[in-house]
């Protein structure tokens, strides 16, 4: 099952918040992505590149949830999100 969604801002490194809910909740952890948390070295930077989707249309594959967030494979174009 596929969803699209509009980004409505990166959270962190590994987590957006898109517009409409999924499954109950507007939060989507990137699956297999494990960014550097607040106060680690590059954690502004990989916010800051996930950042970039604002207002962009993503697709959505999910995969299961994890702290009140949906885990799914994310991509934009076609590509993958890392």
């Amino acid at each position: 099952m596929t969803i699209r969604r509009k980004v409505k801002r990166a959270v962190d490194g590994d987590t957006l918040e898109v517009r409409n809910k999924i499954r109950g909740t507007n939060y989507i952890r990137i699956a297999g992505t494990n960014a550097p948390e607040r106060g680690q070295k590059g954690y502004s930077s990989a916010k800051s590149k996930l950042n970039r989707l604002k207002g962009k249309v993503v697709t959505l594959v999910p995969k299961g949830r994890s702290y009140n967030r949906v885990v799914a494979d994310v991509r934009h174009k076609r590509r993958k999100v890392r």
